[in-house]
């Protein structure tokens, strides 16, 4: 297998620094407010943040959509791979271009459905319970992020389909990392 090329590993990068400086912003902040309402403000002052709930679920939100392309180029999500020992290389590549095609329109049709939600939100009233934050812009976010799963799927796809390997997912991270 060759080395990363030179969008793959600017891909990778670019998806690891957002997921890990968002991301851990995001739970930095979570971390901070749970501590802070529940030590502080709840059980000493017996007095807790109204609204600190709503801002840990879409901050939670937040983090999920921001690392859901990140755990798909890693390896983060579920793979099983009982049949391909028992398949010939030719199988197991049409198979997996099956997969990646199949996969593509699946997170198409949910991006898609995510969006026409986040327009829809404000329309039906979607709020959170306390503070009445609309989720539209949430939809977005995760419609974004499955987005570019499936962008990654299609990258993958054209890799397999001019005759080139995946990398194995635990060689994603390093510099030798195969593939994209």
């Amino acid at each position: 297998m060759s080395n990363p090329s030179p969008i793959g590993r600017r891909a990778d990068a670019i998806l690891r620094a957002v997921s890990l400086c968002l991301g851990g912003i995001a739970l930095a902040g979570m971390t901070g407010l749970s501590v802070f309402n529940v030590l502080i403000m709840r059980k000493a002052l017996n007095s807790p943040i109204q609204g600190a709930e709503d801002i840990l679920i879409l901050a939670l939100v937040f983090v999920v959509a921001v690392s859901v392309p990140f755990g798909a180029r890693n390896g983060a999500h579920i793979e099983i791979e009982m049949m391909e020992p028992y398949m010939s290389p030719a199988v197991s590549r049409i198979s997996l271009i099956f997969v990646k095609v199949i996969g593509t329109l699946v997170l198409a049709v949910m991006s898609w459905r995510l969006w026409e939600s986040g327009h829809a939100a404000t329309q039906f009233g979607e709020t959170t319970q306390q503070l009445l934050i609309s989720f539209e812009p949430f939809y977005y976010i995760l419609s974004a992020a499955i987005a570019v799963y499936a962008l990654l799927l299609v990258a993958e796809l054209i890799v397999l389909l001019r005759g080139g390997d995946l990398p194995k997912h635990n060689d994603v991270e390093g510099p030798e990392g195969d593939g994209l």
